[in-house]
Parts: C-alpha cells; structure tokens; sequence
C-alpha cells in the first residue's frame, strides 16, 4: 500500500470523531470531540482498602512533590496511604479486563498527573478496551502516548489497533498501522493478515484481497480454514458461487477438515443464491459430523429462508435454535418481525415474543420488546431517548451492537430524525459511530425519498476519514434510484470503482436499471 506520510510520533490523536449531533437537512456541521481524560475523584485510598495491599516506596503526593522521578517502583502518599506505580497498574489493567473503561482513564489521568508512565501491559489493556467499545480517536491517542514513553509495541498492540481502525471503516488510518510497523521493523504476523482480509472481503475490495492472499503464500503463512472461508464469502459476493463451492474440493485436497467456519461460509452461499435445499443438506451434515452450529449457522438459515418468502421455515429455525440454547440475535429478530409485519402476523409476533420472554432472559428480552414496539407504529418507544431510558431501566446495558440494532429498527420503519437522535444519543455515551450506523442512516434518508440528506451523510463519512464501501455505494445508488435521479447513478458507479471497491450483484443490476431508463429518455 502507497503511504503519502508516515503516522507521526505525538501525544495528540490521528483524528478527531466528527460528530451527527448537528445534522441538519442537505448538510452536515461538524462538531469536533476533543479527546477527554476523565479524572476520577475516587481515592486511591479505598482501591488499597478494597485489596488490602501495601506498598513501601517513596513519592510524597501531599507536598505535591515527587522523588525519583525515573523509577517506575514508586510509592505516592495520599491521606498517610502508600499508593504504588504497580498498584495504579494493576487497577487499570482490571478495569479494562472489566470493561469499566471510564475509570480506567480516569486512572491513567491521575498517575500521569503523578509524573509516573503506565506499564506496557496497561497501555496495551486500555488500547484494546477503547477500541472494542469503538473510541478509536482515545486508542489512537493512548498509542501516541506509548510511542512517546519509548515503549515500543509488540504486534498485538498494532493488530488491536489496525482492527479498531477497519471496523470504523478508516482506512488511511490503518495503513498508516502498517507503514509504521514496517518503520519500527515489526514483523506482521498470521492476525495481521486475516485482519485485513476480513475487512477487504467485507467491504468488497477483490483486488485487495487477492494480494493479501497472494502475500501469505509469498511468506508461507497456512492458508487455514478462516482464510479459505474468507475466499468463499468473496466469491460468493462476486456472484462465483459455483466456483466458491470449489473451494471445498481444494480445501479436502489439501487435507484440512471441513469446520464451523467453512460450513458457515458454504451455507451462507447455497442461502444467497436461494438453493435453501442445498443449504439445509449441509446443516444437517456439519451437525453429524459433531460440529454445533452457531448464532452464524443460524443467522444465515433465518435470513434467506425469510428472503425467499419460507417465513414459517424461518420461524421454526428461529424456535429449533432457542431450544438450542442460544438466544436470538437482535438484526434476526427484526428481519423477521418485518416479514411478519408486512404480512399483517401480529398474533404470531405475540407469540414469539411470548415464548422469548418465557424463556428466563428478562433484561436481553427487554430490547425485542422495544423492537415490536417500534415495528408497531404509534407505540410507546417511537421517541429513540424514551426508547433508551427505558431499557437502562432494564438493567440492559447499553452497547455498540444495541444502538445499531435500534438505528437499523427506526430506519427500517423511515423514522428518520429518531434514526440520527440514536446516533447522537451513541456520542452522548461516548461511543462513535461506525460505517455500519452510518450506511444505515444513508438508507433511511433514501427510503423517505430524501436524497439530498443520505448524499449529505455519504459525503461526511468521507470528510471523516472513513472509506466507503460496496453497501455504501449501493445503498446511495438506491436513494438516487427511489428519487428517481438516473442520471447520478452512474456517476456513484465509477465513483465506486475508481476507489478500488467492486461492485457488487445488486450495484451491476441498478445500474443497468438506470441506464435502460436514460436511454428509453432519449429515444
């Protein structure tokens, strides 16, 4: 990958999240977070009452001054308690393990403002945390930090990092990862690879992935099961999917055993292309040869079959896989609850929320509950903050993946002002949206026919530094096609693949719709 400047050795963060808290109708303004350090005013003193350790070093912290300043085994006095350097380490690294990551920086803001530098282990332990809670902008900033104290990473520090980076769709970003990998002479590793060819098969980028592939065999690297699986999904997205089920004849040739995530990857395959058969056959022979499906197998089942219109199939996969175990996937429950809706089912809606409820998953049963309200119309959670409140209520604790699903619910239904109040209510909490959320707001403005606004917000994931890709592309094709602007979707077309993404089966076929229509015009 070509690098036009290498990520620079600073303290301040790579980028700044741009918030949606201002959108308005045609544009977006732009509202800069700064990266905060929350300072916690809970004592040092009760975290040593709560663990009941002691620590003998010497930095006098009620003079506000600091001895020996260069060693890390240090003591810090508060109320005529000993608080160590390894003491405020070890809390941090807990903290994040907890997921209590607000307190974990708040920590770190306190021993920096001691004059004392975390350890390896916690800046890593905070880097993962940030970045699993998508606050990419503070992981960045916490890894400038780590290259300024003169501890270099190791390569799961990079991966942790790279990964955050692709998940938020910021590309530039991520290369700049790998270029610094290579100025700091780390070698890339197995993870490395399959981190980004996971991204470049998702977001269509055939050319991508094919050198990724060509790289690991250059190096060596095994193509294993989650390599080979990933090849199938890019076929299969390419419209190959004859030639992805060869794969498997390859993969047998090679001696590697069939595994959940090639079964996956291969019924997900016969599903897209409405072999439901074919796909149930292979269900079927993953669980005699003992492997358990998971909520993956499942999704994958549920979703075509409801596509294909075998909705009552669907409801029997859906019923098979609680009994399973395994509690349902919100994006499952609302595909089907769509279905159900279009075709007027509310009894049978009833009855599987019913069954779901009584099934001793009260506060994860909380969310289905606000999403057949909301599939409802005119009930009580249409308004996104109320939404929220109520399921905090809950005890439900608020995540990523529960504003997506909430986002995805009131674009789907054309509320579009809720779907932007769940973004900013998403920042609000301190997290920042992802390429996902904001493909889901392009597609809500397309289908309230509001062209102009899902334009708006395809061009502020840009300004953002996040790469677009293949849904992007297709979902702002489509807003142009409802609008019935012909004329631009060629335009988004090429814009498509100029930047390397490769259009996808449903991308050719509008184009091809919109062009048919420009040339009946001019005849």
């Amino acid at each position: 990958m070509q690098m036009r400047q290498k990520l620079p050795f600073r303290s301040s963060p790579a980028i700044c999240p741009h918030s949606v808290w201002g959108f308005v109708p045609v544009c977006l303004k732009h509202h800069i977070n700064p990266v905060k350090h929350k300072i916690l005013h809970t004592s040092c003193q009760l975290i040593l009452q709560s663990r009941g350790k002691r620590f003998s070093f010497s930095v006098n912290c009620l003079n506000g001054t600091i001895e020996n300043s260069n060693n890390e085994h240090q003591t810090c006095y508060r109320n005529g308690e000993e608080i160590s350097y390894d003491l405020y380490n070890e809390s941090i690294c807990e903290l994040c393990t907890e997921g209590d990551v607000d307190k974990a920086m708040g920590l770190l803001s306190e021993m920096e403002a001691l004059g004392f530098h975390p350890s390896f282990v916690s800046y890593s332990s905070l880097i993962a945390a940030l970045g699993s809670v998508g606050r990419t902008s503070e992981a960045d900033a916490i890894f400038q930090e780590m290259l300024c104290a003169s501890r270099k990473p190791r390569i799961k520090v990079f991966n942790i990092l790279l990964r955050s980076f692709l998940r938020k769709g910021l590309l530039r970003l991520a290369d700049k990862v790998l270029m610094l990998l290579d100025d700091l002479a780390v070698d890339r590793n197995q993870e490395t690879y399959e981190i980004l060819l996971e991204y470049y098969v998702s977001a269509g980028r055939l050319e991508d992935t094919w050198l990724i592939v060509a790289k690991m065999r250059r190096e060596s690297y095994p193509l294993n099961s989650f390599v080979y699986s990933k090849i199938i999904e890019l076929y299969r997205d390419n419209g190959m999917w004859k030639k992805a089920l060869g794969i498997v004849e390859e993969i047998r040739e090679m001696g590697l055993r069939l595994d959940k995530r090639i079964f996956n990857s291969i019924i997900d395959t016969f599903g897209k292309y409405g072999e439901l058969g074919e796909a149930l056959e292979m269900f079927d022979k993953m669980r005699q040869e003992g492997i358990k499906p998971d909520f993956r197998t499942w999704n994958s089942l549920i979703r075509w079959h409801c596509k294909y219109g075998h909705l009552d199939t669907a409801i029997e996969l859906f019923n098979e896989m609680q009994e399973q175990g395994l509690y349902p996937d919100p994006k499952i429950f609302i595909i089907i609850i769509t279905h159900l809706v279009e075709q007027g089912r509310w009894d049978v809606i009833d009855t599987i929320l019913e069954n779901m409820q009584g099934r001793g998953h009260h506060k994860s049963g909380a969310i289905y509950a606000v999403l057949v309200d909301i599939y409802g119309q005119h009930g009580r959670f249409e308004d996104a903050e109320y939404c929220l409140n109520a399921l905090k209520l809950e005890g439900l604790q608020l995540s990523p993946s529960i504003f997506c699903v909430l986002a995805h619910a009131y674009a789907q239904q054309g509320l579009c002002e809720q779907t932007v109040k769940v973004l900013q209510i998403m920042e609000a909490e301190g997290m920042e949206p992802n390429l996902i959320m904001l493909n889901m707001l392009i597609n809500a403005f397309g289908n309230a026919g509001r062209h102009m606004e899902a334009q708006s917000i395809y061009q502020h994931i840009k300004e953002m530094g996040i790469t677009p890709d293949v849904i992007t592309y297709s979902t702002l094709m489509k807003a142009f096609m409802r609008a019935k602007k012909f004329d631009q979707v060629p335009k988004i077309y090429s814009e498509m693949e100029s930047t390397g993404c490769t259009p996808d089966r449903k991308a050719r076929e509008m184009l091809q719709s919109a062009l048919m229509i420009l040339e009946q015009r001019h005849c």
